[in-house]
């Protein structure tokens, strides 16, 4: 038990770094996040779906390696 309050209080003081990003299953682009260049007019209207599927990834880094969350 003491080993755990130990190692507790090691982490306490190191920095987490966490993010996540969404992937569309229907090839949806999110364009915020990502830049498109291109010579013609990429002004193209498409339609999607209200809640289409998508998978989300979730990691944090820190100094004792990464941290994947499992379902």
């Amino acid at each position: 038990m003491h080993y755990k309050t130990q190692e507790s209080t090691q982490r306490s003081g190191m920095k987490i770094f966490s993010d996540e990003v969404h992937f569309w299953l229907n090839g949806y682009v999110n364009k915020q996040n990502c830049r498109i260049w291109s010579e013609a007019n990429p002004q193209v209207y498409v339609e999607t779906p209200l809640h289409p599927e998508k998978l989300t990834v979730w990691c944090a880094l820190w100094a004792g390696g990464i941290l994947l969350q499992k379902r």
